[in-house]
């Protein structure tokens, strides 16, 4: 069960360019009506309830879409790692007036995210691109043009992200607008969550984690631009977010405040 951290990715990346990078198998797993994600390990890599297909299942997922505290309409969101297409599939159902792009660079994800795991076909608001997230964000055509990006790029062994470096989250703020803001999926149990966090700091004015959840997981909030973070004044805005989407918004208050404190 232990297997040394290294992405399959990042390994393939330094061979020829007419190599094709070298992916895990994905696998399935259902247990009491969830369809599980794997990269041929027992590490979940996402979850849709079989049920409710536009659901974020997992509560890691739940908070990454906590930057709708500060933005209730935004214009263009973007998610770096399909995984099970749930943000994905939220932003598109719940964002009408939006732009939702998604990156994955494995095209068996993206196979498999259409015919196991519900997810639309392109059309002129979604737009899922086989690509590696790193030339995405490093694509000048790309910079200033997001609200909201979301990242959750994570390999086989499930230890932490695959691009972890300064470079690249500098690309990542480059990709938002003035106000926009980045959620990341960090593996807070790691060796890697310091790593992550110091070099986001690096690149974003003001980084927040919150509460641990799961086996590990830390959801990280970035702002490209630092503001006040009024966690009383965010109430009325976590309530409507409850009201409309049922998403746990107030327990994300609750991991500010305690973030903050």
């Amino acid at each position: 069960m232990l297997i040394k951290r290294k992405s399959i990715e990042k390994e393939e990346s330094s061979r020829p360019a007419t190599r094709k990078p070298k992916f895990a198998p994905v696998t399935l797993s259902e247990l009491d009506g969830v369809r599980y994600l794997h990269f041929g390990t027992e590490w979940v890599q996402g979850a849709m309830r079989i049920r409710k297909p536009d659901w974020p299942e997992l509560e890691y997922a739940q908070q990454m879409m906590a930057w709708m505290l500060w933005n209730e309409a935004p214009a263009h969101v973007a998610q770096l790692g399909l995984g099970t297409g749930a943000l994905t599939k939220f932003c598109y159902k719940h964002f009408p007036q939006a732009q939702v792009t998604a990156v994955e660079l494995n095209p068996s994800v993206i196979s498999i995210c259409y015919s196991m795991f519900k997810l639309p076909d392109n059309d002129g608001r979604l737009n899922v691109v086989e690509m590696d997230a790193m030339d995405y964000v490093t694509n000048p055509d790309n910079h200033g043009t997001l609200d909201a990006l979301q990242v959750d790029l994570y390999d086989a062994t499930a230890r932490g992200p695959v691009l972890d470096t300064p470079e690249f989250y500098r690309a990542c703020a480059a990709c938002l607008n003035d106000d926009g803001i980045m959620t990341i999926n960090l593996f807070g149990d790691h060796p890697s969550y310091a790593k992550n966090l110091k070099a986001m700091k690096f690149a974003f004015a003001q980084v927040v984690s919150l509460p641990e959840v799961h086996d590990g997981n830390v959801v990280a909030i970035a702002f490209k631009t630092r503001r006040t973070i009024d966690v009383a004044a965010l109430a009325d805005r976590a309530a409507h977010i409850v009201a409309e989407t049922k998403l746990p918004a107030k327990s994300w208050l609750k991991g500010l405040k305690a973030a903050l404190a």
